[in-house]
């Protein structure tokens, strides 16, 4: 089974639907650890099923080299196979991807490349698109510019809100990291540096 470490910096909605999945047996996975950037309230979901959380902080003019550092270490003590950041919402230093690339993956909220960095959402709905969609991809040194291993349109529809939208979206982030990390813990995707 996969060892995974989840980052997040929000409510992680995505880190319970791939908790539920993995205790229902569904992903042959084990999360060891879910750490955030602040006491993010996700951290209940792992907290819920006994999982060790830990908080690493970004101060306000913090060098984020150091960070990158402190928190790769954090990671390390887990000995995961396998990082996954859904719903985290700081941008890693080089150092953090150089280190645990490329097993190092990322949910996104839109069709990619299309609407890259942290408002995809609201990009997507400012800019009017009949649809936009899901990705699941390795992090690289670039904002979400890494090697794209799943993704799938997600029709916007009339009487969406950015919300609404939203929602919808991170049904699909949820079945496509479910579908990317089983594959390669049954060794039917592999990975490979980019």
């Amino acid at each position: 089974m996969l060892r995974v470490v989840f980052l997040i910096s929000g409510q992680g909605s995505n880190l319970r639907a791939f908790l539920d999945s993995c205790a229902e047996g569904m992903i042959p996975a084990t999360v060891v650890a879910v750490g955030a950037d602040s006491e993010a309230p996700g951290l209940d979901h792992a907290r819920h099923f006994d999982i060790p959380t830990f908080v690493e902080p970004l101060e306000r003019g913090g060098d984020r080299d150091e960070w990158g550092t402190r928190l790769g270490d954090r990671i390390d003590t887990f000995t995961p196979d396998l990082v996954i950041l859904s719903g985290f919402l700081r941008l890693v230093p080089p150092s953090f991807v150089r280190r645990f690339a490329p097993m190092l993956l990322n949910t996104h909220p839109a069709y990619l490349p299309d609407f890259p960095g942290v408002h995809a959402v609201r990009d997507a709905f400012e800019a009017g698109v009949t649809e936009t969609g899901a990705s699941v991809i390795v992090v690289d040194e670039g904002v979400d510019t890494g090697p794209i291993l799943a993704q799938r349109h997600v029709p916007v529809v009339d009487g969406d809100t950015e919300s609404t939208l939203h929602n919808r979206i991170k049904i699909v982030e949820r079945e496509l990291l479910a579908h990317v990390v089983r594959d390669i813990a049954n060794r039917e995707t592999a990975i490979e540096e980019s």
